[in-house]
């Protein structure tokens, strides 16, 4: 249970945190800027790596818990009670904004800024660099474990910085789904649930590829 409510407060904090941001420059006009957004995202990932990474692993995010799985660093019998646990998150970090901020037309959620296919090829490739990260650093020496944090936050807010006004750099379906769901706005959320989970499988398929194994001798 330890292990699932700090993937609930993870992602409430993630969520709460990061659409927060949008809603805030949205009816700041401006004041949070589009990198202030992207290095909100980075950094609350890192501070909630640090705070909770030894607990749960801190994933916050139903793609990676998923990519775990398949590599074998998250028994099956775990990985539903992690996406409940997460989805719980989001949408309760939602409904606080919803009750917040009752005029704002959206929620933080994420919207292709063209065509569909364009953010879910995006989203799939900005996912892979992501999950691809997380378990390098994840399943590294110890030296690279310490710096695990700084790592995937700095992917994250990179994403976020360049990818963000076309897909919205989800990489995450629960940080979509949440704010779609609770804003009403729910054309084109199938990109942000499907494309995450394949370009995390296929991150961990390239890092079993690239596995390097130890000489028997």
């Amino acid at each position: 249970m330890k292990k699932y409510l700090a993937e609930f407060i993870g992602t409430f904090a993630l969520v709460f945190c990061g659409t927060g941001a949008i809603i805030i420059d949205q009816v700041t006009h401006g004041a949070v800027t589009h990198l202030g957004v992207s290095m909100t995202f980075g950094l609350i990932v890192l501070a909630m790596i640090y705070a909770l990474g030894s607990i749960s692993g801190a994933h916050m995010n139903p793609a990676v818990s998923i990519g775990f799985t398949v590599a074998g660093l998250l028994p099956l019998k775990q990985l539903a009670p992690y996406i409940i646990s997460q989805l719980a998150g989001a949408f309760l970090a939602s409904i606080v904004l919803r009750v917040m901020f009752p005029v704002s037309p959206g929620l933080g959620e994420t919207l292709p800024y063209g065509s569909d296919m364009q953010s879910f090829i995006l989203e799939i490739i900005l996912t892979f660099f992501l999950m691809f990260v997380i378990i390098q650093v994840a399943t590294g020496a110890k030296e690279t474990g310490i710096l695990a944090g700084i790592a995937i936050a700095s992917v994250v807010g990179l994403e976020a910085a360049f990818a963000g006004p076309i897909s919205g750099a989800s990489m995450n379906p629960a940080r979509s789904l949440a704010p779609a769901v609770i804003s009403g706005h729910l054309q084109s959320v199938w990109v942000y649930l499907v494309a995450p989970v394949i370009g995390a499988v296929l991150a961990v398929l390239a890092t079993k590829i690239l596995k390097v194994e130890k000489p028997a001798f």
